[in-house]
């Protein structure tokens, strides 16, 4: 909450201009504090009931969405353990392989490539300008 800590800090500043009491301008300012702590909890709930409700989606669309990406990628990534592995005993095998996987994925066309991307960009490029915006959380 990027906006209330902009507010917090001149308000602090302002309780020491106004009350000269200090124990009047502590307790001021740790219910100022509280107020702070109150907002960013409200915010962290916001977060957690949008992220509930889409795992507890019906649509396995929108339910399965970032975990099998993430699934996807983590296997992508341990996959060059095992190849690591095979290029260590038959380096020819392992480039054989490698050459089996490109060419596979130089047969996906080249359109597909840029729709993913754009779309995958678009997608993350709304959710972020949605959270600056306070509009999704």
């Amino acid at each position: 909450m990027p906006m209330i800590e902009a507010i917090v800090a001149p308000l602090s500043k302002l309780l020491d201009k106004i009350i000269p009491d200090p124990q009047a301008r502590d307790k001021a300012k740790l219910e100022l504090l509280k107020l702070q702590g109150d907002q960013e909890m409200q915010g962290i709930a916001a977060q957690m009931q949008a992220i509930i409700a889409e795992a507890n989606s019906s649509d396995p669309w929108t339910s399965r969405a970032r975990p099998s990406f993430l699934y996807m990628m983590y296997a992508l990534i341990l996959w060059s353990i095992p190849m690591g592995l095979i290029a260590a005993v038959d380096p020819r095998m392992a480039t054989g392989i490698a050459g089996g996987m490109t060419a596979y994925l130089r047969g996906i066309p080249e359109e597909l490539y840029a729709l993913f991307g754009t779309g995958y960009l678009g997608y993350t490029a709304a959710r972020a300008w949605g959270k600056a915006k306070g509009a999704e959380r």
